[in-house]
């Protein structure tokens, strides 16, 4: 099948309500028609995911983002910075019936993004429609950054499924909230709190809108091994993941303590070493600045706790 047949593919399968792998450059994401309620319920059925976390309604550009969203100015400067890429806005909604309720948890808020990867906005621009693509995995487990990892996890459930190679950015979207007059980061991710002051202004702390954004369960990102958080080294029956001058060699995930390499290396790695079946997967500290605060809140998580 040539590409741009596994794309009309793909947008044929959407349209049936069936479910689709889909590659994105932050992880693989388990797609389906945002507007179909029982599209969404099998996404929900394959992940075993909680009814009240909501999903990213992904959109081919933001123009159509703003049908689905109401979008202020901050957000469409954020948009016009960010997108195409690894950025979520949470907005009123506009469109109740191009994003379901199932796919809101109900809520009168709607998280819209713009993916970097060109297979997926092919695939969007398609199909004509939002698709909702949480993670391609199980539900609490780590995400799938690779074809092969998404298959493994949830392709028994998927009507079609494209390979888009490894995943660029490795960790899933900044989310952002852009309401009521206030601008807050729900989920750290790639775009940095900096790099969103920069463009948009100082964020505000607090306001207990966390609900309005998917991946914040207290356990999440899990693999089956306890994973054991700020280690200098392994203890018995531990694999060590290091950072910097900890823990060097096929365990690394950056010997140079770059942070980007260490959010790519994230996930993939943490599946490496879970099938390896240790007593516990140990990780060593990650520097808590920049793009580390995305991998540190993922590494709390896949550990059990919100710190």
């Amino acid at each position: 099948m040539t590409p741009e047949a596994e794309i009309q593919h793909a947008a044929v399968a959407l349209k049936r309500g069936e479910l689709v792998i889909l590659p994105t450059e932050t992880v693989y994401g388990l797609a389906a028609d945002a507007a179909n309620g029982e599209a969404v319920a099998r996404i929900f059925e394959a992940k075993g995911r909680p009814r009240f976390n909501p999903l990213i309604a992904h959109v081919a550009d933001a123009a159509q983002a703003e049908r689905i969203a109401v979008l202020d100015d901050r957000a469409r400067r954020l948009a016009d910075a960010f997108w195409p890429g690894p950025l979520t806005l949470v907005a009123p909604v506009r469109d109740r019936a191009a994003v379901c309720d199932l796919a809101r948890a109900g809520l009168d808020t709607v998280a819209v993004r713009v993916p970097g990867h060109t297979r997926a906005r092919a695939v969007i621009a398609a199909f004509g429609g939002a698709v909702v693509a949480p993670s391609a995995n199980r539900s609490g487990r780590p995400s799938p950054t690779t074809f092969d990892d998404a298959v493994e996890e949830t392709g028994a459930h998927a009507g079609a499924a494209l390979d888009g190679g490894p995943c660029a950015v490795g960790v899933e979207s900044t989310v952002v909230a852009v309401m009521d007059g206030a601008l807050r980061l729900l989920r750290p991710g790639s775009v940095t709190r900096d790099e969103i002051e920069a463009v948009a202004g100082p964020l505000s702390e607090g306001g207990g809108e966390g609900h309005r954004s998917p991946g914040r369960l207290a356990l999440h990102y899990a693999p089956d091994a306890p994973v054991r958080l700020n280690a200098d080294r392994a203890e018995a029956g531990e694999i060590l993941l290091g950072f910097g001058p900890v823990g060097q060699g096929r365990w690394s995930l950056s010997e140079a303590g770059d942070l980007r390499e260490t959010a790519a290396n994230l996930f993939r790695m943490l599946r490496e070493a879970d099938r390896e079946k240790p007593r516990a997967i140990a990780v060593a500290p990650i520097p808590a600045h920049g793009l580390g605060e995305a991998v540190n809140d993922r590494l709390k998580r896949a550990a059990g706790f919100v710190g």
